[in-house]
């Protein structure tokens, strides 16, 4: 039996991946989360053997709770799902520790596969992930945003997503102070002059879904 623990901040995408998990004799749905912060501390107290991460929730950024995990948990496997496009977060999550990473738009015919698969210590990319993925790491013009460090990112995609600087710094452990200089950072890296043309880059490059730039 494959204890699974499901981590994402809507209750819709919980319930279907309750429902598609249940519906198979050889998983069990062990526990939820809705942020990264919970995550950690469920693994910490549930015997578990794959942990379904979504890539957008809430708390600390997800490279930083695949590194948690696998410093704390070395071999639980983590199967990332992400709405997002797989060319900007891909090669983060599978370099941070993650096993695999499944597109959300084809969870209900990859979703049991994926999991056997990282369960069983194999990786698995869907393959328009991995179509994707190949893409991104021979495009010789690489972007601009792939030189950010993993902590840079996530401040570029909260910022691009109209959070302040406070709610940044409570959701990534981080100081104010810090966070802004990581802003400063990112626009120097980027050649961007303002948080407005940073988020109009994160938006056009696909690193978050359009956000009104009037937020944050």
């Amino acid at each position: 039996m494959i204890r699974v623990l499901a981590a994402d901040d809507h209750p819709i995408v919980l319930e279907g991946l309750t429902r598609l998990i249940t519906k198979h004799d050889d998983m069990r749905l062990v526990g939820q989360a809705t942020d990264g912060a919970d995550l950690l501390d469920l693994v910490r107290d549930t015997l578990v053997d794959v942990v379904l991460l979504d890539i957008s929730m809430p708390g600390p950024g997800f490279t930083t709770v695949i590194r948690t995990l696998r410093k704390e948990r070395p071999r639980l496997p983590v199967l990332v799902l992400s709405g997002q496009p797989a060319s900007q977060y891909a090669v983060r999550v599978l370099r941070a520790g993650a096993m695999g990473y499944v597109s959300k738009d084809s969870l209900s015919e990859e979703l049991a596969t994926a999991i056997r698969e990282v369960a069983d210590g194999r990786r698995y990319l869907s393959p328009s992930v991995a179509g994707s993925l190949v893409d991104a790491v021979t495009n010789s013009e690489r972007p601009l945003h792939e030189e950010l460090s993993d902590r840079e990112f996530d401040v570029l995609r909260y910022t691009a997503a109209g959070r302040p600087v406070k709610q940044i710094a409570q959701e990534l452990g981080l100081s104010p102070k810090t966070v802004s200089t990581y802003r400063r950072r990112v626009l120097d890296k980027l050649k961007l002059e303002s948080q407005a043309e940073a988020i109009r880059y994160a938006v056009s490059n696909g690193i978050v879904p359009e956000v009104d730039e009037e937020q944050g």
